[in-house]
């Protein structure tokens, strides 16, 4: 890799989101980018649920800062990618539910809410409603729940997403390449026995960012951890303008176009590499997801998805240049929050590398 101040083209490892997403801000800013990517299964990307709400969120301090950033990046990415022909992410603005059977819970999420507001350009209007109003917006909901609605609510398609960014990323010039990439000792990164030849190097690996920064000696505060999320079908019921519902939980539940709604995940920490679906994850989800929304109980199951979340040690991802490494970049560490956070963050670090390369 060539020092920082040089870089007109970059080779980004990895094609989730993050990789996607700095692949696009790159090239739409000039440089040649080429993308590489592994395939390999339990990309977290491809299974996340895509629920775009971060005000609701109990984390504060920079990490939240980030995060409503993120949501009010949105229609911003949406017109860029506009501009290149890309028309349609699964993105859709289909409001929120905060819902819980303890009036006080509510009471404090809406207090939280309340004072973020202000600042949060796309949360639109919050209102208190009640059950029965909440179960005409997400009809499978079940009795007695106090309700908080968030128009500004939104959700994206992970998977419609990730192949909106790169074909953004192609439409500037971008190239992509299929298969593992390796460093070598002479820190050259290889595909095979074929050498990728570029100024700078983004590692956006998820989960197996470390796999690659491993023959660098280099490591960053990421590890896997196993997700597993359930798509439902409710035959011939038009779910697209149902919000996302958020029991105050690690669990939620989140309706997309094709009668389809997603209820998930699991955290299970320490998971490896692992991305089977397990009889006890699969429970886990299920019970949740009934518990909150009984009318739910006669929905056909799609398929189970399996994502293996980059997990940072602490709250923050790990964004920026590797210390000690000039020229490589690392992007990773979103853990459950990469749908909402990777398209900001990808065209900061990239704002940055061109930056760096105009010093």
């Amino acid at each position: 890799m060539s020092g920082a101040g040089t870089a007109s083209s970059v080779l980004v490892i990895g094609s989730g989101v993050a990789g996607a997403a700095t692949a696009f801000a790159l090239a739409r800013r000039g440089i040649a980018v080429t993308v590489a990517d592994a395939g390999l299964t339990g990309r977290a990307t491809d299974a996340g649920a895509g629920i775009i709400q971060p005000w609701s969120s109990v984390a504060d301090g920079d990490f939240y800062e980030l995060y409503s950033a993120s949501a009010d990046y949105y229609p911003e990415l949406i017109q860029r990618l506009a501009e290149v022909g890309v028309d349609d992410i699964g993105f859709r603005r289909s409001g929120a539910l905060i819902v819980n059977r303890e009036a006080s819970v509510v009471d404090a999420t809406e207090e939280r809410i309340a004072a973020r507001a202000p600042q949060a350009r796309t949360i639109g209007e919050v209102r208190r409603i009640d059950a029965a109003s909440a179960r005409d917006l997400f009809p499978p909901l079940g009795d007695g729940f106090h309700a908080l609605h968030i128009a500004g609510g939104a959700r994206v398609d992970g998977r419609a997403l990730r192949a909106g960014l790169l074909a953004g990323a192609q439409a500037h010039g971008a190239q992509r390449v299929d298969g593992t990439v390796f460093l070598g000792a002479d820190g050259v990164p290889r595909i095979e026995e074929r050498e990728l030849h570029a100024d700078a190097l983004v590692v956006a690996a998820g989960a197996w960012t470390n796999r690659v920064l491993d023959r660098l000696g280099a490591r960053v505060p990421v590890e896997p951890q196993r997700g597993q999320i359930t798509h439902l079908r409710l035959d011939g019921v038009d779910t697209r303008d149902w919000p996302s519902v958020h029991p105050v939980a690690p669990h939620y539940l989140v309706a997309f176009d094709d009668s389809r709604v997603v209820v998930g995940a699991t955290r299970e920490t320490g998971s490896g590499f692992d991305a089977r679906v397990t009889a006890a994850g699969q429970q886990q989800v299920l019970a949740d997801a009934l518990s909150v929304a009984p009318g739910l109980a006669d929905a056909t199951v799609i398929e189970t998805r399996v994502g293996l979340r980059p997990l940072p040690e602490g709250e923050l991802p790990s964004v920026g240049e590797l210390e000690g490494h000039p020229g490589v970049y690392v992007n990773a560490g979103f853990g459950a929050a990469g749908l909402t956070m990777g398209p900001l963050v990808g065209d900061l670090l990239a704002e940055q590398i061109v930056g760096a390369g105009a010093a």
